[in-house]
């Protein structure tokens, strides 16, 4: 990817030579991918394989080496696979309140729950309950980038497609880039233009639609391509 490329605006994001250890042992090696504006790219691999440490690089929340480069003052929005909400003593409302949300109700709706919710405690949410006000809170003020680390994994089955759904929504009407972790096979094969497989190292990057099924499940296994044959 040239520099005039990606200084002309057509990305978002480039990662280069990105290397991470703890204690000694590494835990990402050689990752290198670019990312456009207005796509999604969907970021796969086993459990362990380093996919929320990657999210914790581009948040620059921990120590690396290489280069990341976010074209821009970009607004991140971010959604955790899991919260302790016991952490957090307050009211949905006031959780919301945090962020200046102004209108509480449609925030609340777009991910499925109700306004009849915003007086009880977080500590009182079911985990999917939980994880819905944290996708609404990501989502309320429509930033440019959302990184979603398994968004909907404790979602009831059947309420996940709307929020993705709405995600796409807010993907087309204002152009938000989406960084997305992920083990849904259909969440991957409908909602992701780009597909990064790592497993510590990274073994694919690329369009996912042009992966055929067989080798995607593999991808998301953590083999490469040509091995499990």
């Amino acid at each position: 990817m040239s520099e005039r490329e990606y200084r002309s605006g057509g990305l978002i994001l480039r990662v280069s030579n990105l290397y991470v250890e703890e204690r000694g042992r590494p835990i990402l090696e050689d990752i290198n991918f670019s990312v456009e504006r207005g796509t999604t790219l969907a970021i796969v691999g086993p459990n362990g394989a380093g996919k929320t440490t990657l999210f914790r690089v581009l948040m620059n929340l921990i120590p690396y080496t290489g280069t990341v480069e976010w074209s821009g003052r970009a607004r991140i929005g971010y959604v955790p696979q899991t919260l302790v909400s016991t952490d957090l003593p307050v009211s949905v409302e006031e959780f919301l309140g945090l962020k200046s949300i102004s209108d509480h109700k449609e925030c609340m709706e777009s991910v499925g729950l109700n306004q009849g919710m915003l007086k009880e405690s977080l500590s009182e949410l079911s985990g999917g309950e939980l994880q819905r006000v944290l996708l609404g809170w990501a989502i309320a003020d429509n930033p440019d980038i959302l990184l979603f680390d398994e968004p909907t994994s404790l979602v009831d089955i059947g309420a996940e497609e709307p929020i993705y759904e709405r995600i796409l929504a807010m993907k087309e009407r204002h152009g938000t880039t989406i960084l997305l972790i992920s083990h849904n096979l259909h969440v991957i094969s409908h909602y992701s233009d780009f597909l990064l497989a790592i497993n510590r190292k990274q073994f694919y990057f690329g369009k996912t639609r042009t992966i055929p099924h067989h080798d995607l499940i593999k991808l998301m296994a953590g083999i490469s391509e040509g091995e499990g044959d």
